[in-house]
Protein backbone atom coordinates (compact mmCIF):
# COMPACT_ATOMS: atom_id res chain seq x y z
CA UNK A 1 0.00 0.00 0.00
CA UNK A 2 1.17 3.57 -0.99
CA UNK A 3 1.93 6.48 1.51
CA UNK A 4 0.09 9.09 2.14
CA UNK A 5 2.56 11.48 1.38
CA UNK A 6 3.14 9.34 -2.30
CA UNK A 7 -0.14 9.22 -3.24
CA UNK A 8 -0.52 12.97 -2.91
CA UNK A 9 2.31 13.39 -5.23
CA UNK A 10 0.60 10.33 -7.43
CA UNK A 11 -2.77 12.39 -7.28
CA UNK A 12 -0.70 16.16 -8.24
CA UNK A 13 1.13 14.61 -10.96
CA UNK A 14 -2.11 13.01 -12.24
CA UNK A 15 -3.82 16.92 -11.87
CA UNK A 16 -0.51 18.25 -13.85
CA UNK A 17 -1.25 15.82 -17.00
CA UNK A 18 -4.61 17.08 -17.20
CA UNK A 19 -3.45 20.23 -17.74
CA UNK A 20 -4.15 21.42 -13.97
CA UNK A 21 -7.37 20.44 -13.30
CA UNK A 22 -9.50 17.28 -12.87
CA UNK A 23 -12.30 15.98 -11.11
CA UNK A 24 -12.13 13.05 -8.07
CA UNK A 25 -13.46 10.70 -11.21
CA UNK A 26 -11.22 11.62 -13.75
CA UNK A 27 -7.47 10.94 -11.12
CA UNK A 28 -9.56 7.75 -9.77
CA UNK A 29 -9.54 6.28 -13.42
CA UNK A 30 -6.37 6.70 -13.51
CA UNK A 31 -5.09 5.14 -10.40
CA UNK A 32 -7.32 1.82 -10.32
CA UNK A 33 -7.66 0.19 -8.07
CA UNK A 34 -7.81 2.89 -5.45
CA UNK A 35 -11.08 3.74 -4.08
CA UNK A 36 -13.03 6.69 -4.75
CA UNK A 37 -12.90 7.75 -1.31
CA UNK A 38 -9.35 7.33 -0.93
CA UNK A 39 -8.66 9.80 -3.94
CA UNK A 40 -11.57 12.03 -2.82
CA UNK A 41 -9.94 12.62 0.94
CA UNK A 42 -6.22 12.60 -0.89
CA UNK A 43 -7.70 15.71 -3.13
CA UNK A 44 -9.79 17.13 -0.07
CA UNK A 45 -6.56 17.05 2.42
CA UNK A 46 -4.59 18.91 -0.32
CA UNK A 47 -6.98 21.17 -0.74
CA UNK A 48 -6.70 21.80 3.11
CA UNK A 49 -2.73 21.98 2.63
CA UNK A 50 -2.93 24.73 -0.07
CA UNK A 51 -2.01 22.68 -3.06
CA UNK A 52 -5.38 22.37 -4.79
CA UNK A 53 -8.25 24.73 -5.31
CA UNK A 54 -11.42 23.25 -6.44
CA UNK A 55 -14.72 24.89 -8.17
CA UNK A 56 -18.56 23.55 -8.86
CA UNK A 57 -18.48 20.98 -11.77
CA UNK A 58 -21.95 19.79 -12.28
CA UNK A 59 -22.87 17.32 -8.68
CA UNK A 60 -19.30 17.35 -8.34
CA UNK A 61 -16.15 19.59 -8.19
CA UNK A 62 -13.01 20.16 -10.42
CA UNK A 63 -9.74 20.17 -8.40
CA UNK A 64 -7.18 22.91 -9.97
CA UNK A 65 -3.41 22.71 -8.88
CA UNK A 66 -2.89 25.97 -7.39
CA UNK A 67 1.07 25.19 -8.12
CA UNK A 68 3.32 23.81 -10.82
CA UNK A 69 5.25 20.68 -10.35
CA UNK A 70 8.53 22.54 -9.65
CA UNK A 71 7.10 24.78 -7.32
CA UNK A 72 5.34 21.73 -5.39
CA UNK A 73 8.69 19.47 -5.64
CA UNK A 74 10.22 22.37 -3.98
CA UNK A 75 7.81 22.36 -0.85
CA UNK A 76 8.21 18.80 -0.30
CA UNK A 77 12.20 19.27 -0.09
CA UNK A 78 11.22 22.21 2.60
CA UNK A 79 9.56 20.09 4.41
CA UNK A 80 11.80 17.01 4.52
CA UNK A 81 14.35 19.44 5.71
CA UNK A 82 12.05 20.95 8.54
CA UNK A 83 11.85 17.01 9.60
CA UNK A 84 15.43 17.03 10.26
CA UNK A 85 17.10 17.05 13.53
CA UNK A 86 19.96 18.65 11.63
CA UNK A 87 19.34 20.96 8.47
CA UNK A 88 23.16 21.40 7.71
CA UNK A 89 23.98 17.38 7.92
CA UNK A 90 20.54 16.84 5.84
CA UNK A 91 22.16 19.29 3.56
CA UNK A 92 25.71 17.95 3.37
CA UNK A 93 23.86 14.29 3.03
CA UNK A 94 21.80 15.75 -0.34
CA UNK A 95 24.65 17.35 -1.56
CA UNK A 96 26.73 14.20 -1.60
CA UNK A 97 24.20 12.43 -3.71
CA UNK A 98 23.37 15.13 -6.31
CA UNK A 99 25.07 14.87 -9.83
CA UNK A 100 27.71 17.18 -11.54
CA UNK A 101 24.65 19.11 -13.83
CA UNK A 102 22.00 18.75 -10.51
CA UNK A 103 25.15 20.54 -8.38
CA UNK A 104 25.82 23.13 -11.36
CA UNK A 105 22.00 24.22 -10.70
CA UNK A 106 22.09 24.60 -7.12
CA UNK A 107 25.31 26.95 -7.86
CA UNK A 108 23.06 28.76 -10.57
CA UNK A 109 19.85 28.95 -8.13
CA UNK A 110 21.71 30.21 -5.40
CA UNK A 111 23.85 33.19 -7.44
CA UNK A 112 20.00 33.61 -8.54
CA UNK A 113 18.85 33.90 -4.97
CA UNK A 114 21.65 35.97 -4.30
CA UNK A 115 21.01 38.71 -6.91
CA UNK A 116 24.71 38.04 -8.13
CA UNK A 117 23.69 35.97 -11.29
CA UNK A 118 24.77 36.98 -14.43
CA UNK A 119 21.76 35.17 -15.45
CA UNK A 120 18.62 37.23 -16.29
CA UNK A 121 14.96 36.06 -15.45
CA UNK A 122 15.09 34.27 -18.85
CA UNK A 123 17.86 31.46 -17.60
CA UNK A 124 15.21 28.85 -17.02
CA UNK A 125 13.99 29.40 -13.44
CA UNK A 126 10.13 30.68 -13.06
CA UNK A 127 9.64 32.37 -9.61
CA UNK A 128 5.71 31.62 -10.25
CA UNK A 129 4.91 35.26 -9.07
CA UNK A 130 3.08 35.63 -12.27
CA UNK A 131 0.75 32.63 -10.96
CA UNK A 132 1.64 30.72 -13.73
CA UNK A 133 2.69 27.11 -13.44
CA UNK A 134 5.92 26.02 -13.39
CA UNK A 135 6.87 22.83 -15.24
Amino acid sequence: MRGSGELEAVVMRRIWDRDGRATVREVMSDLQPIAYTTVLTVMENLRRKGRLDRTPAGRAYCYIAVTGRNEYVAGLMRQTLDDSDNSGLALSHFVRQMTVEDAADLRQALALHAGDSPLDRSGGYSDNASGAQDT
